[in-house]
């Protein structure tokens, strides 16, 4: 085979598989997100209310049900590859605000090994590096296009049918 030919059947690999970019992103973006937001569910609003409160942020009730909100509501919508470009604003919001008033003091690194007590590992507070893996994928699945399998797919084929 030629090396003009493996380049062109590279390429037409390379353009079919490129339409599937955005699938892990928006399962880890998303359903990251949807579990974050779960998980304050699960433990009760009030309590998510009660730790913003202790980190001295404005209206930490407000604060923590419009956190819960878009946690859940644009986590789904990311998952689904639904208005992507809307979702991504409030959700880059909630990762911002969470970097800058939880993270930013422990440093970059997302995984501080402490100790390993009998045979299990000990880890440190996290630092900012999740936050910004999430805000680089959800960028990401901004600019991609959005795929065979999502909402914004099918909306955009209907529109423009």
């Amino acid at each position: 085979m030629s090396r003009k030919s493996k380049t062109g059947s590279a390429t037409r690999i390379s353009l079919a598989m490129e339409r599937y970019a955005g699938l892990p992103l928006r399962a880890i973006a998303g359903g990251g997100f949807v579990q974050h937001g779960w998980a304050k569910i699960d433990k009760g609003p009030e309590a998510f209310a009660a730790i913003l409160q202790s980190l001295h942020i404005p209206f930490p009730h407000l604060s923590a049900y419009l956190t819960i909100s878009v946690e859940l509501l644009g986590g789904t919508a990311l998952l689904l590859g639904a208005f992507v470009a809307w979702a991504s604003v409030p959700a880059i919001v909630v990762l911002l605000s969470a970097m800058f008033t939880v993270y930013l003091p422990y440093g970059f690194s997302s995984i501080k090994l402490q100790a390993v007590v009998k045979g299990s590992a000990q880890f440190g507070p996290p630092g900012y590096e999740c936050d910004l893996l999430y805000i680089a994928s959800i960028l990401a699945l901004v600019f991609l296009s959005p795929g065979p399998w999502s909402i914004d797919g099918y909306r955009l084929r209907e529109r423009n049918a």
